[in-house]
């Protein structure tokens, strides 16, 4: 069971390898980067890859891990007693099973992306240490132990908003998706846009890094953020030429895509300011 990307999705040779390698180890994957490099997408191209059906645990800053387990409703349990409702006398019927239940006991092996654990509290990964290493839990009202059928892959994904306890790190196989470069990038575009002109693709891309290096730009555009971009330039049908950068258009256009704050676009707007002056 090995991972070597997809027609979709252009996996790099390192993130090949630790793909495969948290499969061979065991390990659950943790894949950090800046957000908008792919990193959710991985999961669930992992999963068609392989033929496995995915289970999505999406992290909030609310969740408990405990809710990835079970959860059980007391607060129903004590209601239907009150109305005298057969249900009570079985309290199966109230503990609502978790992404991670749902993973263990599955027919098959499955994959299970718990996608943004940083959103969580610092406790929430120290919280699951157990139950990712051993693969089971126990579930206290019915006195009942829930055991991995099979082990799952489990891939998670972290925007690198807090620090990850070291005990958690230990356990995961780590993985950083680094920003495509120019020529990975050009791959990507290619799987989004097949057929677009070179020398279009060329002036959008060398356009587009310029803007992430530009200094002083407080939110870099990312990987979907691009995809947009050249989306609108193909429905706009803007010619390579148009998207120089230069005293006259200093700010990108159609940059509401790119730029996501008026920091940012305040920034160009002085560029193309002070080019215009020193261009007079």
């Amino acid at each position: 069971m090995r991972f070597a990307g997809t027609d979709d999705y252009v996996a790099t040779e390192d993130l090949m390898v630790a793909v495969n390698a948290a499969i061979a180890l065991e390990r659950p994957l943790l894949v950090k980067g800046e957000p908008g490099t792919g990193k959710t997408e991985l999961a669930r191209q992992v999963a068609g890859a392989l033929g496995l059906p995915l289970i999505e645990w999406n992290i909030k800053s609310t969740t408990k891990a405990q809710q990835g387990l079970y959860e059980y409703d007391a607060v129903s349990r004590l209601r239907d007693s009150q109305l005298g409702d057969e249900r009570v006398r079985d309290v199966r019927n109230y503990i609502r099973p978790g992404k991670l239940w749902e993973a263990f006991t599955a027919p098959g092996k499955v994959v299970l992306l718990i996608d943004e654990i940083d959103k969580a509290d610092i406790e929430f990964p120290n919280d699951l240490l157990q139950e990712l290493d051993r693969m089971e839990f126990h579930v206290y009202e019915t006195g009942e132990t829930i055991r991995a059928r099979h082990r799952p892959i489990v891939i998670i994904t972290s925007n690198n908003e807090k620090d990850l306890p070291d005990a958690f790190l230990r356990r995961c196989f780590f993985h950083y998706i680094r920003f495509p470069d120019m020529d990975t990038m050009k791959r990507i575009v290619d799987v989004h846009f097949p057929g677009l002109k070179p020398a279009l693709i060329h002036a959008a891309l060398t356009r587009f890094f310029e803007i992430r290096e530009t200094p002083g730009l407080k939110k870099k555009p990312s990987t979907s953020e691009v995809l947009d971009w050249i989306r609108l330039l193909v429905a706009e049908d803007l010619d390579p030429a148009d998207l120089r950068a230069g005293p006259a258009n200093a700010l990108p256009r159609l940059h509401g895509a790119l730029l996501k704050n008026e920091q940012d676009v305040h920034l160009f707007e002085r560029l193309a300011f002070l080019a215009r002056r020193q261009g007079g």
